[in-house]
């Protein structure tokens, strides 16, 4: 049977195993499949839904059964009737971006973003950073003019003035910081663990466990090796990007990997309640269609799978 898993840059894990040859070794027929060259989704007004790309390929003919993102995806699946699971989960990434502005701005609080254009990658975990920030201020999402922003992009948007703030992230606020003067207005720290997170549908976990087994101990093996050879990581990151025509830093992108938790862990409590307070703030808030109950997701012999010895093979 031929396992086809979902891999992007964002999601620095799978990207890197892609590259390596370790899931190969347990899994021979793997197909890999690059979610950017998948056809594009309508584009949905930020203002009131959320992109859906990422669980409705786990679903649709021509994706894939194992996908890694950020932390709002799942939450945007299970919103939508998907059966999915959760696999595992990152260590906390709090270091990899934060809500800021120009040094010269005058929103000095996130109260200030009232009626502010506020640029942000829609539907990854920038939304729920946002509307973290946004809750605990007192504000809701319709006080603010959410801004779709490209990942890479939305620092020059800030720089030029077509927004007022913006959720970076590295390695793509590097260059920003080393050309501007920025200010933080709020960091993740203290918002929520913003953890990497691994998921699949139910059905493919109930008669694939072996392949679920053998994709989650490569996902192990291939991240020990990043933590250990993190320079030669950065260079894939860099590859991809030059053969793309585009311009990258291996510095930039080292300074990046070394920042970031790597290893698959169990889903927990802590990290369960945030998912599901985000899902109850995004329903709230008018851009899911229904509510969630995230444990739902949870299956308890993958969590003991993840957390046994025998995954860190």
């Amino acid at each position: 049977m031929t396992v086809r898993v979902g891999y992007f840059p964002h999601n620095n894990s799978l990207f890197v195993l892609r590259h390596t040859g370790i899931l190969e070794r347990r899994l021979p027929d793997v197909e890999w499949v690059d979610l950017r060259e998948l056809p594009a989704k309508p584009a949905v007004n930020p203002e009131n839904a959320l992109p859906t790309l990422h669980s409705d390929w786990l679903f649709e003919e021509g994706g894939y059964d194992v996908i890694g993102t950020g932390f709002t995806p799942p939450v945007t699946g299970l919103a939508q009737g998907r059966d999915l699971v959760y696999i595992g989960i990152s260590g906390p990434r709090v270091e990899n971006g934060r809500l800021v502005v120009k040094a010269e701005s005058e929103i000095n609080t996130v109260e200030d973003l009232r009626g502010k254009r506020v640029g942000i990658a829609h539907g990854s975990w920038q939304t729920t950073l946002l509307l973290f920030a946004l809750d605990q201020a007192g504000l809701t999402w319709s006080d603010i003019v959410p801004v779709d922003t490209d990942v890479r992009g939305g620092g020059a948007d800030l720089v030029d003035g077509t927004i007022d703030a913006w959720v970076g992230a590295y390695p793509g606020l590097t260059d920003i910081e080393a050309n501007h003067e920025l200010r933080t207005l709020i960091a993740t720290d203290g918002l929520f663990s913003h953890p990497s997170l691994w998921f699949t549908r139910r059905d493919f976990a109930d008669t694939n466990p072996e392949a679920l087994q053998a994709i989650i101990e490569a996902l192990q093996e291939s991240d020990a090796w990043i933590e250990a050879n993190p320079r030669e990581a950065a260079q894939i990151f860099v590859d991809d990007i030059e053969k793309r025509g585009g311009p990258a830093s291996i510095d930039a992108w080292e300074a990046a990997l070394r920042g970031r938790p790597f290893g698959v862990n169990p889903v927990t409590d802590e990290f369960l309640d945030e998912q599901q307070r985000a899902a109850d703030l995004l329903l709230s808030n008018g851009l899911l269609p229904k509510a969630v109950t995230v444990r739902e997701a949870v299956v308890p012999w993958i969590s003991e799978f993840v957390g046994s010895d025998r995954s860190s093979i």
